[in-house]
């Protein structure tokens, strides 16, 4: 049998490691010619672990935000985090890297990029800042304080870790409609959580994208990730409450403003109204 892991092999923003036991008890109980198709693949956590306890069916893993090319380059990855090691190491552990140190990482930084057209940001950051920061470029680095948060030894070569998989990258919808009206479908539904932060995703995900994953549920099995802090579930015991309230604002019309809060922050506030002297059954 193959090694399981229990967490992802590199860093990476809502990887489930925490639920990796109750998912695997949950996963357990279907039969071994189910069909398992990972809609927001991430990490490929999920699909590791799936196809790890079912090794005949098959698992298909959406890498989206393409975890395989990092996996790919970690050899390369911690080649550069050999360099920068020895330079982070002149400043206490996780306390900040200032000065000619600083600009020397910067240095090593764009030489790597420049020579192999890559970087892993997502890894680089979770070396080198705090507090779940990602950043997606040098650039970006840069308007952030460095720490010495680099790892004391590099990451493990891990090339049997998507092994197995049907690997795709591709709209979830999309995977949906191909895989919706196969007997038995078991979806792994892990969308970026809603009010939380998702600058690591290669998507911009608005309220009503979170809802529109709502519609892959009826009718199918299903493994579905949220949080406390997304509200999606005390929406949706609300719209069960409410079944005939529709949309109250489908009759209105609509006013933005945009407010600045300082140089590099702003918002836009909305008013909502019915049409005065209208019947409220007629309003539009």
């Amino acid at each position: 049998m193959s090694k399981l892991y229990l967490s992802a092999p590199l860093p990476f923003v809502g990887q489930k490691r925490m639920f990796a036991k109750q998912f695997i008890e949950v996963i357990r109980q279907y039969p071994a010619d189910t069909v398992f198709v990972d809609l927001f693949g991430g990490s490929g956590l999920l699909s590791h672990i799936t196809k790890h306890f079912h090794p005949e069916s098959r698992v298909i893993y959406n890498d989206f935000d393409n975890y395989r090319l990092r996996i790919n380059n970690i050899p390369r990855t911690n080649r550069l985090l050999e360099s920068i090691r020895p330079i982070a190491a002149q400043f206490d552990r996780h306390k900040p890297i200032a000065g000619a140190a600083r600009e020397q990482i910067f240095a090593l930084l764009e030489q790597e990029e420049k020579e192999a057209g890559y970087l892993d940001f997502i890894t680089l950051s979770s070396s080198l800042m705090f507090s779940m920061k990602y950043k997606m470029s040098i650039e970006g680095m840069r308007g952030e304080t460095l720490y010495n948060n680099v790892r004391k030894y590099g990451y493990e070569p891990c090339q049997d870790y998507l092994a197995g998989l049907e690997i795709v990258s591709c709209d979830y919808r999309e995977l949906f409609e191909q895989y919706k009206d196969t007997p038995g479908v078991v979806f792994l539904v892990d969308p970026p959580y809603l009010s939380t932060d998702v600058g690591t995703y290669r998507m911009y995900w608005r309220l009503a994208d979170y809802l529109d994953v709502l519609s892959v549920l009826p009718g199918h099995n299903f493994i579905y990730f949220t949080s406390e802090k997304s509200c999606i579930i005390e929406l949706c015991e609300w719209m069960g409450r409410h079944p005939s309230l529709g949309d109250p604002f489908a009759r209105c019309q609509r006013r933005e403003f945009n407010a600045t809060m300082n140089y590099n922050a702003s918002y836009k506030d909305i008013m909502l109204f019915t049409i005065p002297g209208l019947p409220p059954d007629n309003a539009a």
